[in-house]
């Protein structure tokens, strides 16, 4: 994509920002530069409307992107202030639409049939209007009620701009920043554009719902609805309709006398059963998305919708993640400490010692506190500088992690502020961790792979006389790899002799074409004018070249 265009499309944002005056939301001690491109916006008009409807206006306008980002805003009212969520909760399901005839348009031209041959009725009027997304309600002929989902006409061309302006900025990032290598920037804005590319190709959105309405299937915590795959394509997708609460709609749940508590500890158990137990987990766990069933208020269950962005974790992350937090429930920081090393994720370099004191500052206040007085963000910020001072470099495959218990706190935060969260995990991380050894386990694992094994094992005795035959071989080359390495050696310190040798001539040739022109440059400036310790300098230089072994 041209530079061109991402200047024009950056120039827009900028636009957008200032019509909206998006400079009341930000504080007054920005930096000079800041306060120097704030005067520009100055010069727009106030909106008459509200501050929270100007950014979510901004949002809308500036395309799914930056929907998005106000949609993770939307959950954290401990971040944003109340008028500012209000407006932003609009984000979730009600940006405005596209017109009727061109969704009718994309269905029919997707499922090769005319709507009311495939359904027996259909809304024209949308059920929700996202930002990527539009979805209307339908009756298949058999009577089952769907919901049908198109992705937005021409979105693509809108995120690919955003993306690149946001690569553009990442390398900017890691480049001139001190930070910059250190939080890989352009890999996270990479993995970013994947997601958001995934999320466009319903297919997956289809197969990824399906896979976790099997690992659900007779769980009580956790309802996905049924896709329909004859109806689905990368662009259209039908699934079944499902009824349930907002979960954000406290009002309707309190009316039903649903348990609040237990609600709010079966989301956690819900997120911690999806990221150890099944390793995949929905990345995209906003309150637009997330529904509770009316049938048993007392043992409430949810519904989730938009499986579009999804998660997993290697083997090894999943691990060293479980024993980190179960190491912080138990306030075991020197252990905490040792599996950053042993992860990875902090230089091998560390000083064990220093790093656990360091996270023991930032994990010691948090505990025994109810969910209301602990702030992730806060945590965040602390670990953040932390990792800074011991070069913790980002983990671009827990990013989304991150991003999923950002949302997990925001909705406890509004269904049960009194839940203690880490009362509701440990005893869940525990049992993974006993369970991931048990003989049973291991047994499972043992059968899983045997096959695969006792496949490659005939192979084993040729493998290891192959490998004794070849090590002479190796030793020989070796010994060639270590003579090149010597000549190429000595190669490059004759090489810097030959140069060494052309400069010092060159010296001695402007020298004497110096003292030729110096009279008529510079009239009485001589060689004798020059400091004697700068021609010592220069002498011993060229020595120190010539005789560089």
């Amino acid at each position: 994509m041209s530079f061109v265009i991402v200047f024009f499309r950056l120039l827009k944002i900028l636009r957008v920002f200032a019509r909206y005056r998006l400079d009341q939301l930000l504080p007054a001690n920005l930096p000079i530069a800041a306060r120097a491109l704030l005067f520009f916006f100055k010069l727009f008009p106030k909106p008459a409307m509200s501050r929270g409807e100007c950014l979510r206006r901004a949002c809308e306008e500036l395309g799914p992107i930056f929907v998005k980002f106000g949609q993770l805003l939307s959950t954290r009212p401990d971040l944003v202030p109340d008028d500012v969520v209000r407006e932003l909760n609009h984000l979730q399901d009600n940006v405005a639409p596209f017109p009727n005839e061109e969704f009718q348009r994309i269905v029919e031209t997707s499922l090769g049939a005319k709507v009311g041959d495939i359904f027996a009725s259909y809304e024209a009027s949308p059920l929700a209007s996202a930002s990527v997304a539009q979805v209307h309600t339908a009756v298949l002929k058999d009577g089952r009620d769907v919901v049908i989902k198109v992705v937005r006409p021409g979105i693509e061309k809108i995120i690919a701009q955003d993306v690149q302006l946001l690569l553009l900025v990442a390398r900017w990032v890691e480049k001139n920043t001190l930070d910059g290598k250190r939080l890989h920037p352009v890999e996270i804005v990479q993995d970013y554009r994947t997601t958001i590319f995934d999320e466009l190709d319903l297919q997956r959105e289809a197969a990824n719902g399906s896979q976790l309405r099997r690992n659900f299937l007779k769980s009580p915590l956790l309802y996905v609805p049924e896709v329909y795959w004859d109806y689905t394509r990368s662009n259209v997708l039908v699934m079944e309709r499902i009824y349930g609460i907002p979960v954000t709609d406290v009002a309707a749940l309190s009316a039903q006398q649903t348990d609040m508590k237990k609600l709010a500890e079966r989301g956690v158990e819900i997120f911690f059963t999806q990221v150890f137990e099944h390793n995949f987990f929905h990345a995209d766990m906003h309150p637009g998305n997330i529904f509770v069933a009316t049938k048993n208020p007392q043992l409430p269950q949810y519904i989730a919708v938009d499986m579009a962005i999804v998660g997993s974790l290697t083997r090894e992350d999943q691990y060293y993640l479980a024993r980190n937090l179960l190491a912080m429930f138990r306030r075991d920081y020197r252990q905490v400490a040792e599996l950053h090393v042993q992860s990875g994720w902090v230089p091998a370099t560390v000083r064990v010692e220093e790093l656990e004191a360091a996270i023991r500052t930032v994990c010691e206040p948090i505990f025994e506190k109810p969910l209301k007085e602990i702030s992730f963000a806060n945590l965040l910020l602390s670990l953040f500088r932390t990792a800074r001072r011991f070069d913790m470099e980002v983990q671009p495959q827990l990013v989304l992690l991150q991003k999923t218990l950002l949302n997990i706190e925001g909705l406890g935060r509004q269904l049960y502020p009194d839940l203690d969260l880490w009362v509701t995990a440990h005893p869940f991380l525990e049992r993974w961790l006993k369970n991931r050894f048990h003989p049973k386990t291991l047994w499972g694992e043992l059968k899983r792979y045997a096959p695969e094994w006792m496949e490659k094992f005939p192979q084993v005795p040729d493998l290891v006389f192959n490998s004794l035959q070849q090590l002479p071989q190796i030793s020989a080359h070796m010994e060639q790899l270590s003579n090149d390495i010597a000549k190429r050696d000595a190669n490059e310190r004759q090489q810097k002799r030959r140069t060494a040798i052309a400069l010092l001539a060159f010296a001695t040739a402007g020298y004497f074409v110096w003292q030729d022109l110096s009279p008529t440059l510079l009239g009485n400036v001589a060689l004798s004018d020059i400091s004697p310790s700068a021609i010592a300098l220069a002498v011993v230089g060229c020595a120190a070249l010539l005789f560089r072994k």
